[in-house]
């Protein structure tokens, strides 16, 4: 091999190479000799004639010593060894160290063995060899500039705006300059700071502040913004981009002042403006060292893992090293992307990915009894209005029911907190899916409230089977109860406690939050589908307004209420000032490069069913209180009667299997604030009187079918097939007996 690999002949490459030092070699044996003679010529009035025999005899005789100490210390500090197209700093530096050690040996070794020399010979031949030696090196990198600039100026390219004259605009000015590859050339810049006005950056001029945009825009027909302000406020950046946009340039930022404190300010990391940077809001600052103490080391569940809050959360739980993280969601396709996502990223967490649905109530004391969880974020939920609207049975099962049964999962098998994902359209209600948030939101009101007045055995089980073999949604089982001294119920763990008693710890919260910019459900990508379809962009109404946040600042409040929480609390996000829908699809449209209304036309189609002209983040009567994060407040629990409330939702779970679509009369008597759009005090009326014909015969049915159940053989009655099945497989009589007696 070592044979093959000797006999092999040298690259054309390499050849080059070889040819450029020895050509570098030559010229230095020339440069260093031409230089100190230079400075002998210069002492000499610049007369050759005139040099001294004592001082030129000792050069001549001195010379050939010196080239080769020359040329080893070139050689020793690397100058035959760099590609000097790419020259930099640390090129000069070592033509610096270079130039420094042959100096003082110059001056030590012919002064002692030759001659002493005058002292302009020493200065002035070191000057000239520094400069002759650093000239040959960086000449090759200044014809490549010239000629890249002198391509760039015969070439097409784009002319750029820079705003920033600081650090970062320096930086991105000189890549603009520099760069071959690029197409775009900085004409001129833009900085708050009047005494860097007038002034020039590389070669670029300092026009003025952001109120001369709009007219250097003009002057100098800027086609791009470039946004290099990393360090500036949101407010000031927000400001800056509003008035960028009516110019009709494209638009590109620079993220975040890391960028600037790592170092990787560069070309590469501007990024195109999203619509989120014009809400202008300071980023919801947290404390990382809370989040990390309250879920290192802990078992987390997210349900709805896989969704857009829910993926969030995971990945921000991920970074703060917790026992396990559980992915819980029905959605194979979305659990499986963000479990591979979360895998690469650390491979260390144990991550487990469960499928199933929250309304299936074995499925989940399952995945609890498995993993026992210490802390549950329940983002599952169905959260479309429209479509909810159509089909309110299923906002019921899935958002009520499902959060019943996790909730009460949550409490039976110890879970320390459980922090519910919620909505500002739970607040006064005139849709379907707020009002089934807003039930959501008094369940676990209701159990936290149980749990601290020690009555969590009053909580009724809630679940589709009227038998149960396993026990599953049962603490002991349908036949077992425990009891105190007194003889009152107590409420017991199953698997962490089964020979004596212990109490609830569960603390429950909820997190209120206004709409979620980039999510699947936002408006942002479907009114960037219609504007790449070139419009129409479709807005309800012109004056609908919307509070917004950013998916990573939702994940960031849920976890921080999560260290807050007490048990019992509704957090709320101050998300600044509300956004009109109608300015988010304009803005929008602009910072594609478009004109509202010219280019891309706006149609309103009016509002949709169940949807309100604004949101509001509480009830008049919640009121407000500070918590050490200035930006989430809490908002103080509504009384209501938890028993009745409590009780009726056995009713209302019937009667959304059931489908009845008269189910928002009984949501309404539940939620006092639910005012629906469209609501029918004549169908109403009919709605109820179905309604109670409904419970009776289902109080009927279910007393008929606990008296077949007492009377049954336990190996007779077989294990139910479907969590949405009510009924027994036991023989017919039995069923005819048991209605005899119950009539």
């Amino acid at each position: 091999m070592n044979g093959e690999m000797s006999g092999q002949r040298r690259s054309p490459l390499g050849e080059h190479s070889q040819f450029v030092n020895i050509l570098f070699m030559v010229v230095d044996m020339l440069f260093v000799n031409i230089s100190y003679f230079a400075a002998l010529w210069l002492r000499f009035d610049c007369r050759v004639s005139s040099i001294e025999a004592m001082y030129l005899n000792p050069f001549v005789k001195f010379a050939p010593f010196y080239t080769i100490i020359c040329l080893a210390c070139f050689w020793i500090f690397g100058l035959y060894r760099s590609i000097w197209k790419f020259a930099s700093f640390v090129e000069l530096e070592r033509v610096i160290y270079a130039t420094v050690v042959t100096s003082i040996l110059h001056i030590v070794l012919i002064t002692v063995f030759f001659q002493r020399m005058p002292i302009s010979y020493y200065v002035v031949g070191t000057m000239l060899q520094f400069f002759m030696v650093l000239a040959l090196r960086f000449l090759n990198r200044f014809v490549i500039l010239l000629k890249a600039q002198s391509k760039k100026n015969n070439a097409k390219y784009s002319r750029v705006m820079v705003i920033g004259a600081g650090e970062a605009g320096r930086i991105i000015v000189r890549e603009l300059n520099n760069s071959s590859e690029l197409e775009d050339r900085p004409v001129c810049m833009i900085d708050d700071d009047s005494s860097k006005w007038n002034k020039l950056v590389d070669g670029v001029p300092i026009v003025g502040g952001r109120d001369d945009i709009l007219l250097a825009c003009e002057k100098y027909s800027i086609e791009k913004i470039y946004l290099a302000i990393p360090t500036a406020k949101m407010e000031d950046k927000r400001d800056i981009l509003n008035i960028c946009k009516e110019t009709g340039c494209k638009m590109k930022s620079l993220p975040g002042v890391y960028q600037l404190v790592n170092g990787e300010v560069n070309m590469s990391a501007m990024q195109d403006i999203a619509i989120e940077d014009l809400l202008g809001r300071e980023p919801i600052k947290v404390d990382m060292t809370e989040i990390y103490e309250f879920l290192s080391g802990k078992t987390i569940l997210v349900t709805g893992g896989g969704g857009s809050i829910g993926s969030e959360l995971c990945r921000q739980i991920a970074k703060h090293s917790p026992k396990q993280l559980i992915i819980f969601d029905i959605y194979e396709n979305d659990a499986y992307r963000i479990s591979n996502e979360l895998t690469r990223q650390h491979p260390e967490l144990d991550i487990k990915v469960m499928i199933g649905s929250v309304r299936d109530s074995r499925r989940v004391n399952q995945i609890f009894r498995l993993y026992r969880p210490d802390v549950v974020y329940h983002a599952a939920a169905h959260k479309h209005v429209p479509l909810m609207e159509v089909s309110p049975c299923e906002a019921i099962k899935n958002n009520a029911i499902g959060t019943y049964k996790v909730a009460y999962a949550a409490m039976m098998y110890g879970t320390q907190r459980f922090v519910l994902i919620s909505t500002d359209k739970a607040v006064n209600p005139t849709n379907i899916m707020g009002a089934s948030k807003r039930i959501c939101e008094m369940i676990i009101q209701s159990f936290d409230r149980k749990i601290k007045e020690n009555k969590e055995s009053e909580i009724p089980v809630l679940h589709v089977h009227l038998e149960d073999e396993a026990g599953s949604m049962y603490p002991l089982g349908p036949s077992q109860v425990k009891v105190d001294e007194e003889g009152k119920p107590m409420f017991t763990i199953p698997g962490q406690d089964m020979a004596g008693h212990k109490k609830a710890q569960t603390e429950f919260v909820a997190v209120r939050f206004g709409n979620v910019l980039g999510s699947s459900g936002s408006v942002i990508p479907l009114f960037k589908e219609q504007i790449a379809d070139g419009g129409p962009v479709t807005v309800t109404h012109p004056d609908i307004i919307r509070y917004f946040m950013t998916i990573p600042e939702a994940a960031r409040l849920v976890l921080q209420a999560g260290t807050y929480a007490k048990g019992g609390e509704i957090f709320v996000l101050d998300m600044g000032e509300p956004v009109k829908i109608d300015d988010l699809a304009r803005n929008l449209i602009k910072l594609c490069g478009y004109e509202p209304d010219v280019d891309i036309a706006i149609e309103y189609t009016g509002l949709r069913p169940g949807e309100k002209l604004y949101e509001e983040k509480l009830m008049a009567e919640e009121g407000l209180e500070k918590t050490r994060n200035k930006l989430i407040h809490i908002g103080h629990p509504v009384a209501f009667d938890e028993d009745e409330f409590l009780n009726s939702l056995e009713d209302l779970m019937e009667v959304s299997y059931k489908n009845f679509e008269g189910i928002r009369v009984m949501v309404q008597d539940m939620v006092s604030t639910y005012k629906p759009y469209d609501q029918d005090a004549v169908q109403d009326a009919e709605y109820r009187i179905q309604l109670k014909e409904m419970l009776e015969k289902s109080g009927r049915n279910r007393k008929i079918i606990e008296k077949v159940l007492e009377e049954t053989e336990e190996e007779e009655v077989p294990k139910l097939v479907s969590d949405d099945e009510t009924y027994m497989d036991v023989p017919l009589e039995n069923f005819e007996e048991a209605s005899d007696d119950a009539e």
